[in-house]
């Protein structure tokens, strides 16, 4: 079947090997890869993929963490014809077998050192056929399912590439992200979706061949696979870099490496603004900083621009359904500071009240985005898909409703004014939380809780739980910090917990976390 180039996520790749081979398109650590390389071991992975049984549109998760073979699989993924489902390698066994479990995923794509999560995996996920891992199979039980070897796949596999009969509207991912009930909803998005928004962001940010990205994000966030997708297609160099776990490390990297744009998020960046000793020749080489995921606070952004004297710097809005929605043109930012800027090219944006009608200048409603970078929708969730995604302007058109209030001045400008739901934005993560709640709830001397999520200069939001304790049980700060330690990612682990006689309710009696924000000593 013929197809058009550039339609296809995988095109990035193989166009940029095909003009520059022999560049170097992935640094991590001391490992240089070039694009040629990339590619054919993109093609190693999806001939040995096909080899074993995968077919159009199956799904293979990506357990990884930020390394070559986490990009590698990205792209042999959706060169065997199936969607790449991008998963944090913090994620819990119950959540990780729920979104499995979830999207029947075929394929699980991991290292060895998650041995004892694979086995897991392997017993509880009757749809799984194989697990590719990386690393050292010797300390692997079979456990009845296959286990195949991604350095056996690189050394022995054909490099030519697969020609499955996809087209630009077939599924290239599943991006799973936390909704109001703590599920797990997985965003599926289509090559052409991908593509688009790709393009999109490369137009804004002016992206060229010569760029050398910076990427500390988890790959399995879409801000940090956008650092990927937006390389590859502009043929640029991507650093990447397991996390922001040592920021002077980090610093070195970008004068070592000359980086010219880096992506970040408010917590990433209040960390280096607290940094002694950093000098902004450090940071000579870096032409622009994003940063998304939550907006910065105006002293930060001025402090930003000591910092990164040279660079221009774009904040940025974005939702997971469309992996992003607006960007502030830097010489806009000094002028409109509050504002998260304009929709991105190739988009609509607009703001409907509770009727979905559209209002003027000013008026707060819901942010409505209407674009090819659009979801398909949630992966069988049909009520779900009814709230997010709803009639558009012509016959079979969806768009989509972000659940977030915004308004828009008489200029086009967005301004975030608050969540519909109750999702908080942790250092970067979204936090459901019923999800904290239902986990403080296994304590026994726990009677009643609520989560919420207050100011915080460092996280963008930190977690805050208020608890009421049934009568004559004692608990401490600690205990409850433990034991959500033990059960929860970290970001979800409460930052602040505060002991209460009662907590405020509606005449429904449903429990007012906005009275609690408001209320909380600590929101400021």
């Amino acid at each position: 079947m013929k197809r058009v180039q550039g339609t296809l996520l995988n095109d990035f790749l193989e166009r940029s090997a095909n003009m520059a081979p022999e560049k170097t398109a992935l640094i991590c650590g001391k490992q240089r890869s070039a694009y040629a390389r990339i590619d054919a071991a993109a093609n190693q992975l999806a001939n040995a993929l096909r080899a074993h049984g995968v077919e159009k549109g199956d799904r293979i998760a990506v357990f990884l963490d930020n390394s070559p073979e986490a990009v590698i699989s990205i792209f042999g993924i959706v060169k065997a014809g199936a969607a790449f489902v991008p998963i944090n390698p913090q994620t819990r066994s119950q959540k990780l077998c729920f979104i499995l479990n979830n999207c029947r995923a075929v394929g699980f794509v991991t290292h060895s050192k998650y041995v004892l999560l694979l086995q897991d995996v392997e017993r509880d996920v009757p749809s799984l056929k194989f697990a590719v891992v990386c690393g050292d199979l010797k300390n692997i039980p079979q456990a009845g399912k296959k286990n195949l070897s991604m350095q056996e796949i690189l050394e022995t596999s054909s490099a030519t590439p697969p020609a499955p009969d996809i087209i630009d509207l077939d599924l290239a991912a599943i991006i799973y992200t936390s909704g109001t009930t703590g599920f797990p909803k997985g965003a599926c998005f289509t090559h052409r979706a991908m593509v688009s928004a790709t393009s999109s962001i490369t137009t804004y940010l002016k992206n060229v061949e010569s760029d050398i990205i910076l990427n500390v994000l988890p790959l399995s966030f879409g801000y940090g696979l956008s650092q990927v997708l937006t390389s590859s297609r502009t043929g640029a160099t991507l650093v990447l870099e397991k996390s922001f776990a040592y920021p002077y490390q980090t610093i070195q990297v970008i004068k070592q490496e000359k980086v010219t744009g880096f992506a970040g998020v408010p917590t990433i960046f209040a960390m280096l603004l607290a940094l002694k000793d950093v000098c902004r020749r450090d940071f000579d080489s870096v032409r622009y900083i994003t940063n998304a995921a939550a907006a910065l606070p105006p002293r930060h952004i001025l402090q930003l621009k000591e910092m990164f004297s040279r660079a221009m710097i774009y904040s940025m809005y974005g939702v997971t359904e469309c992996t992003r929605v607006s960007y502030m043109p830097p010489d806009d930012l000094d002028k409109r500071p509050a504002s998260v800027g304009k929709g991105i090219p190739n988009q609509e944006t607009y703001i409907v009240d509770e009727n979905g009608n559209r209002v003027g200048p000013e008026v707060v409603g819901e942010l409505v985005v209407r674009g090819s970078h659009v979801m398909m929708g949630y992966w069988e969730m049909p009520e779900e898909n009814k709230r997010a995604l709803r009639e558009g302007r012509y016959p079979g058109e969806r768009v989509l409703y972000t659940g977030d209030l915004f308004r828009m001045d008489n200029d086009g400008y967005l301004y975030f004014v608050s969540r519909k739901d109750d999702i908080i934005k942790s250092r970067g993560e979204k936090v459901a939380p019923t999800e904290v709640e239902h986990i403080i709830y296994e304590l026994p001397q726990v009677l009643e809780v609520a989560i919420v999520g207050i100011p915080d200069d460092i996280l963008g939001e930190a977690v805050k739980a208020f608890v009421v304790l049934k009568d004559g049980m004692a608990l401490t700060e600690r205990d409850v910090a433990t034991h959500c330690s033990r059960r929860l990612e970290s970001f979800m682990v409460p930052k602040h917990v505060e002991f209460v006689s009662g907590l405020p309710k509606t005449s429904s009696g449903k429990i007012c976390r906005r009275d609690l924000r408001v209320a909380s000593p600590d929101a400021v």
